[in-house]
Order: structure tokens, then C-alpha cells, then sequence
């Protein structure tokens, strides 16, 4: 069986164990599990059918993450990007006029031009362009990202007219949030194995006598998954060749493209896979799970797929091959027959796993020069950006183009390649059309 496990999802026994893999896949199915409950919520807005899209949530998620499983052989997970399911609905749908029917003939097209690009390796050529000291910076800006997803969830930091961001009130549910950081980061302290993922069991139940965490009358765990005929493969492609769509099939490629290598090399620092020339192994089969995934998910009726940041926790209780990814998709299957108990889980209950994933994320700052503030400035526009603009791929964006920049402007255009000056045009492109 080991054997097995080792040509088909990269489990060596001599440096992994079967029970740390597992737990992390259960840890990051744990703490992106939210994406059940939200992703249909936001979508059911532009009059999608909320209970196909649940359906259409988990099912692609699950045959995504296990594509990557068995692909790449890596501990990573993927599923609905939040920021993209945010752009079909209050972007497309809402501000431009489209139809959900559109959106998704839009999302489909998209899949398919990422799977040819990814087909003739041009993802992984923008991704070997990227400088070291970026590589850095956005693994610490994905740290500091996923934690600041982790306050805001428990409304430990809210939205404030006049200061844009500020702390917010003590209620239930932020004082959950301050238990699930606390216990989180005392047993991760303690070197407590799962910590993590005790972590979010244990806020989930302490929230229910707090009424953070809703029994509902009548609640049974186990439902019968629902049909996916409201929303599978309904496409409309009727005004489909004008240079808004082009523009809007753009910024999808853009925004996925840049929230996938974003986190891939994020989280391959985290693994320590990373290899002494930069490269990332089996990247070309992580980019190509990604791509098949958003086309997989436009079919069923869901929004974009990416990888998710989330992994990391999974990677912070030991996680390291294609098996804990494994237990994340089957989790998500099993997900379809136990929806009551996974919705259950606030993202409250969530949000230690998410601070301790980003403390763990930010040592990856110490790699970068200082000294040198070529490389300093634009790590740290990478890194500020991206949680101000709450887009790991708009930090990605304005790092790239501040790197350039001050390279050209301090006369070391040597450190910069064709690439990445192309990149640049292309993003400056993106910020005035898009």
C-alpha cells in the first residue's frame, strides 16, 4: 500500500507519515470549508440557484484538488477563488449588466485559453521571470493576507468609513475569533501536534453555547446532495465578440494567473521544495490541475477555481505530498452527503488557523536583501499592496511594476529580463482598461 501511495501521490515513508498527512488534509479542508457556505451565498446573488451551487462548490473542488493531488503530487488545495466569484457577481453581473448565463461563458473561455497557455508552459515562464527577493516577498505577503482574511472573518477588524479599517466591537462572535487565535497559537507554542486543526474543532463547539455556531431546528447531518441541472453548462454567448468581453476575459487570466503563481510560490517556500535555482517541482502539473479545475467549474456552474492560500495550514501540521491533498478532495466529496456538519463551522472558528498560517508565513521577509532597496522597495509594495487591495494578484501586479521601475531608474536594468518588461506593459494595460 505505501507503495502504491508513493508512485501515485509522492508519500515517501522514509521522510512522511501516513497521520501527519492525513490530519493536515483534514486541517485545510477544515480551514477552507468556509468556501461551501460563502461561495454559493455570493454567487445566489445574481439569481444562480443556491442549493446546485453548493453542489457545484464541493464537487469542484474536489476534482480540482485531486487532479493536483495525483498531477502534482503536492500538498495543496483548490477551489472557487474568493476574489473572482466576487468579480462575477458584483463585477460582471451587477456593475456591467451581464447575466450569470454570460459570466459563465466568459469564466469558460477563460479555462480553456488557461489551459492552452498552460499546455505550451507560458505560466511557468512568468513564473521563473519573477525575482528572488518577490518570491520572498509574496510568501510573506500571503502570510500577512491569510491573517488579515483571519481578523476580518471574526470581525476582529472591520471596516470603518473614516479610517477604512479599524478594530472592531467585542461580541460573540470576535470574542470566538480571540479564543480560536489564543488556543491555536498556545498548543502550536506547546508543539502540539494538530494544533491547528483541534484548534477549529474546539472553537466550533465552544461557539455553540455562545450562539456563534447555529444548531438549527430539525438539523439532521446528513443531506442528499443536490442537482446541479439549474446551473450546469448554461452558457449564453449572445454579444460574446466585443472588446468588453475581450476586456473582461483579460482580467480573469490576469487576476487567476497571478493569484495561482502567487500562491504556488508562497506555499512552495513554505514546503521547502523549492529548489536551490528557484524552480518550483512539478509546477507544470499544479498550473495544469488549476486550469483543468476552472474549466471544470464553469461547466458545473461555479466560479473560477485557484489554489488556495489556505493550504498553508495543512503545510504548518506536516503536510508535504500529493497525499494531503488527497484527504482534502475526499473530504470535499464526502462533504456533498454531510453538508449540514461542515456548514456548522463559523469562520470565526477558523481564523486562528488563518493567524498562525501568516505567522509562520512572514519569516520569509529575513531572505530578503534590505540593504539594497531595489530589491526592499518593491517587496514591500508586493507585500503592503496586497492587503491593502485585499488581491494577492494587484500586490503581485504593482510589485512587478515597482521592480522595474526602480531597476531602470538606479541604472541595474541587468537584473531584469524580457519578461518581466513585458509583464509590465501588460499590467499598465490592465490598470487603465481594466
Amino acid at each position: 500500500m505505501i507503495g502504491t501511495l508513493e508512485k501515485l501521490l509522492g508519500f515517501n515513508p522514509k521522510t512522511m507519515r501516513l497521520r501527519t498527512e492525513l490530519i493536515a488534509g483534514a486541517t485545510t479542508f477544515l480551514t477552507m470549508s468556509y468556501i461551501l457556505a460563502v461561495n454559493p451565498a455570493i454567487l445566489a446573488s445574481t439569481g444562480m440557484d443556491k442549493a446546485a451551487l453548493f453542489t457545484a462548490t464541493a464537487l469542484s473542488s474536489a476534482i480540482a484538488t485531486l487532479l493536483l493531488a495525483f498531477m502534482a503530487k503536492l500538498p495543496f488545495a483548490q477551489a472557487p477563488s474568493m476574489g473572482l466569484n466576487a468579480f462575477f457577481a458584483y463585477t460582471l453581473c451587477m456593475a456591467m449588466g451581464l447575466s450569470w448565463q454570460q459570466s459563465l461563458a466568459a469564466m469558460l473561455v477563460e479555462g480553456i485559453i488557461f489551459l492552452v497557455i498552460t499546455f505550451f508552459n507560458i505560466r511557468e515562464m512568468i513564473l521563473n521571470c519573477i525575482p528572488q527577493s518577490l518570491r520572498y516577498a509574496i510568501s510573506a505577503g500571503i502570510g500577512m493576507f491569510i491573517a488579515f482574511i483571519g481578523f476580518k472573518n471574526a470581525g476582529i477588524i472591520v471596516s470603518n468609513p473614516n479610517t477604512c479599517v479599524a478594530l472592531g466591537q467585542f461580541t460573540y462572535t470576535s470574542i470566538l475569533g480571540i479564543i480560536a487565535i489564543l488556543v491555536s497559537g498556545i498548543l502550536m507554542g506547546r508543539n502540539v501536534k494538530g494544533a491547528l486543526f483541534i484548534g477549529i474543532i474546539f472553537a466550533t463547539i465552544v461557539g455553540i453555547p455562545m450562539g456563534v455556531t447555529h444548531l438549527p431546528t430539525g438539523w439532521s447531518p446528513i443531506s442528499a446532495p443536490h442537482s446541479l441541472a439549474p446551473i450546469f453548462c448554461k452558457f449564453d454567448f449572445h454579444g460574446f465578440f466585443t472588446f468588453k468581453m475581450f476586456l473582461i476575459i483579460f482580467s480573469l487570466l490576469i487576476i487567476n494567473i497571478f493569484d495561482t503563481i502567487g500562491t504556488l510560490v508562497g506555499l512552495a517556500e513554505k514546503t521547502g521544495i523549492v529548489q536551490p535555482d528557484g524552480k518550483i517541482p512539478h509546477v507544470s502539473e499544479a498550473m495544469m490541475s488549476d486550469a483543468i479545475g476552472t474549466t471544470c467549474g464553469a461547466l458545473l456552474g461555479s466560479s473560477t477555481i485557484t489554489t488556495y492560500v489556505e493550504s498553508a495550514s495543512g503545510i504548518a501540521e506536516g503536510g508535504r505530498s500529493g497525499l494531503t491533498a488527497f484527504t482534502t478532495g475526499i473530504l470535499f466529496i464526502v462533504s456533498l452527503l454531510l453538508s449540514p456538519i461542515f456548514l456548522l463551522i463559523p469562520s470565526a472558528a477558523t481564523s486562528g488557523a488563518l493567524v498562525m498560517v501568516g505567522v509562520l508565513m512572514i519569516d520569509s521577509i529575513k531572505k530578503i536583501d534590505l540593504n539594497d532597496i531595489s530589491e526592499a522597495f518593491p517587496s514591500f509594495i508586493t507585500m503592503i499592496t496586497m492587503v491593502l487591495t485585499y488581491s494577492i494578484a494587484d500586490g503581485i501586479c504593482l510589485g512587478i511594476l515597482s521592480y522595474v521601475i526602480i531597476k531602470l531608474c538606479t541604472n541595474k536594468v541587468h537584473d531584469l529580463n524580457i519578461m518581466l518588461c513585458i509583464l509590465s506593459i501588460l499590467f499598465v494595460m490592465k490598470f487603465i482598461f481594466g
